[in-house]
């Protein structure tokens, strides 16, 4: 049994000095998630991103990976998230005649919605204490992932803290919007695309899209200008308030 288990250790150290067992974790994980999704009934509460980050911590756990060697190997999946980035532009192009038919709307709810998501985030983490490192991963929560990244490097912030943050913001976002939403019987699907795709970011997105393709290409339109939103006013505001 020890020279199985020596056997075993030597194995996993081997994996892990590539990108091979990462990148397997991760897609295991990914389609894992996705599979016990469906098997629940796709319930707004948990979608099947957070089955996957509940995946890949139990595989590491269990694996006894360090996540820094995880990361490493996992970031050749980031290099996906330029492409990823770029394509950002194909919604809002395939939606341009919503942005010329409603630009008033557009006008007036999408600068204050994506101020108010990142100035909460900042008001909650300084009242906590938090450190300029951890205002930075926090403050462009509600943008997707591609471009939050890019903010939050660019601010001088941490990914990994990042990431958590998009997590928890694109479900509880989820969650409170579907709430909302029949609490004040907003039956509109382009409202409630539109604020799944401000306020959830990519998983919003996956959400409004089982609601219906009116909705899906609003949250698209949503998520995308968002992310230009914020990519433009951000840095600026960072560097005018000395953080």
């Amino acid at each position: 049994m020890p020279e199985l288990m020596s056997g075993l250790v030597m194995l996993r150290d081997h994996l892990t000095a590539t990108p091979i067992a990462a990148i397997a974790i991760t897609l295991t994980a990914f389609f894992s998630g996705n599979w016990l999704f469906q098997k629940m009934g796709r319930p707004t509460w948990c979608p099947g991103i957070l089955l996957a980050a509940l995946f890949v911590v139990a595989m590491l756990v269990v694996l006894r990976i360090d996540y820094r060697t995880y990361q490493t190997g996992a970031g050749w999946l980031v290099l996906l998230l330029g492409p990823a980035t770029v394509a950002l532009g194909v919604p809002l192009f395939q939606q341009i005649h919503h942005i010329r038919e409603l630009w008033k709307p557009i006008l007036f709810t999408l600068p204050p919605a994506a101020i108010l998501a990142a100035l909460y985030a900042l008001l909650l983490g300084w009242l906590a204490g938090a450190s300029p490192e951890v205002l930075a991963s926090l403050a462009p929560k509600s943008v997707t992932a591609p471009i939050a990244m890019g903010i939050t490097e660019q601010l001088g912030g941490s990914i990994p803290i990042l990431m958590g943050a998009l997590l928890i913001t694109g479900v509880m976002a989820t969650l409170w919007v579907n709430l909302l939403s029949n609490w004040l019987k907003i039956e509109d699907h382009r409202v409630i695309g539109f604020a799944l795709g401000i306020n959830g970011h990519a998983i919003g997105t996956v959400r409004a899209f089982e609601i219906s393709p009116t909705a899906g290409a609003f949250a698209s339109l949503g998520m995308g200008l968002t992310g230009l939103f914020t990519a433009l006013f951000l840095p600026l505001v960072w560097v005018l308030i000395g953080l």
